[in-house]
């Protein structure tokens, strides 16, 4: 897989740089996001994947949410990828929620969508190999993401057992088979058969999850999506039914933008640094 390095720039006494690329995967060219921490320069950093949310490119995270400087502190390479394929070939909709900005993490099976929308394979299988083949990284991983990101990084994490050392999650879609915004992309991604939707559903994947690996979720209180989009209290019930370790924080007065995602960031960025040491 072929990059250029279309950005880079000093930040937290390290690089943030933006690659592009061509994805096999993808059938497109795609951009990431990739911070080297200053420690980069003296060996293998581990490596936290941040997946943003619907409408989101890699910018949104590198620009927002102020991660870089904990990411100095603790020596991690943080890659955060565009939210789906792009070019003038790939398939659209005329809404936010589906089409490009809203790749949803999964394998779409049905047309248009298929041949183009596989962001389950690109992020669990083709990013990670080009990032431990050309940039200052270790084998030792973590993943995160913010509403459809979040879902991403909770479904990804329980699909791959024994893959990453964590995983945590910002405002995530985390019964999208119940909700609508996940229901529409499912539908016309996937198909009508409910079946297919449940291997990207976090409710429906910790039932019989092969791996207990906790997931730490914060929630904004005032967030504008809690109770018709994200009812975090679904995987919360789920995680009871089948003994998985969650830990589900809702954050007072806070909703569902970056200012929420900068204020708890560092935390999260600490816990991970602490399961990837």
């Amino acid at each position: 897989m072929t990059a250029e390095r279309i950005e880079h720039r000093a930040c937290s006494g390290g690089w943030q740089d933006v690659y592009r690329h061509t994805s096999t995967v993808l059938g497109c060219d795609m951009t990431v996001g990739v911070y080297l921490p200053p420690q980069a320069e003296h060996g293998p950093c581990p490596v936290l994947y941040w997946l943003s949310g619907l409408t989101c490119t890699e910018q949104n995270f590198i620009t927002k949410a102020g991660a870089q400087r904990y990411a100095a502190e603790h020596g991690i390479i943080l890659v955060a990828p565009d939210t789906s394929p792009r070019g003038d070939d790939v398939a659209d909709a005329d809404s936010y929620d589906l089409g490009k900005g809203a790749g949803f993490y999964l394998n779409a099976t049905r047309e248009p969508w298929s041949k183009h929308y596989r962001m389950y394979d690109y992020i669990a299988e083709e990013l990670p190999a080009w990032v431990q083949a050309n940039l200052p990284a270790s084998d030792v991983r973590a993943i995160s993401g913010h509403s459809m990101g979040g879902h991403g990084a909770l479904t990804i994490a329980l699909k791959n057992p024994g893959r990453y050392r964590s995983v945590s999650a910002f405002s995530p879609i985390v019964a999208p088979s119940q909700v609508a915004w996940g229901q529409k992309a499912f539908a016309a991604y996937l198909g009508e058969d409910e079946a297919a939707w449940a291997q990207y559903d976090a409710t429906a994947l910790v039932a019989d999850a092969k791996e207990q690996l906790p997931l730490l979720i914060d929630q904004g209180g005032a967030d504008e999506f809690l109770d018709n989009q994200l009812r975090p209290q679904l995987l919360q019930a789920a995680c009871e039914a089948a003994g998985h370790p969650l830990e589900l924080r809702i954050q007072p007065g806070y909703d569902h933008s970056y200012y929420f995602i900068s204020s708890f960031i560092g935390e999260h960025i600490a816990h991970h640094a602490k399961a990837m040491r």
